[in-house]
């Protein structure tokens, strides 16, 4: 049912107006459907803690609990690696889809980061006896790359075009 609006007229005991009884009629008919449509709302709500609702107002509050945000609820971008296989001039690293990147430089590459946002961290293993460059903001904070061994390169993002990259191979 549409809104039913109670005609008030234009000017105060006008006589142009619904009548009393329409009127009141017509508050029943919008209170019916108000309350009516109330089913479909939140009634309850379970969980197994950190969790509470307020009868009164059916405010409803989450709040998570130490510890609760386990390794299977984190999303792909978090818990999968993207070999990239071979690159050569340029590659992309798009830090929405993968945690871990593999890659074999065949020529000197250019890397780019796409969808960054602060806060993340991503790894990249490259091999290759090529030169990698990284895109202008990024400091290289430790280390240095090897082209004859395995390099775990690791990239925060600090701000905006701001990324702290660190290289590391494996000590025999």
């Amino acid at each position: 049912m549409a809104k039913q609006v109670i005609n008030i007229g234009s000017v105060a005991n006008d006589g142009t107006g619904d009548p009393l009884r329409t009127a009141f009629d017509k508050v029943n008919d919008n209170f019916t459907e108000l309350y009516n449509d109330d089913t479909g709302d939140v009634n309850q709500v379970t969980g197994t803690g950190g969790i509470t609702a307020s009868p009164t107002t059916g405010d409803v509050v989450v709040n998570l609990d130490d510890d609760s945000i386990t390794y299977a609820k984190l999303g792909v971008e978090f818990t999968s690696t993207e070999a990239l296989g071979s690159v050569s001039t340029t590659a992309t690293l798009d830090f929405n889809t993968d945690q871990v990147f593999t890659a074999t430089m065949t020529a000197n590459t250019t890397f780019s980061f796409s969808n960054a946002n602060i806060g993340m961290t991503k790894d990249l293993i490259l091999t290759g006896s090529f030169d990698p460059t990284f895109p202008a903001g990024t400091k290289q904070i430790a280390g240095t790359y090897d082209g004859s061994v395995s390099n775990f390169i690791q990239i925060v993002a600090v701000a905006n075009g701001d990324y702290w990259l660190s290289v590391s191979q494996e000590q025999v």
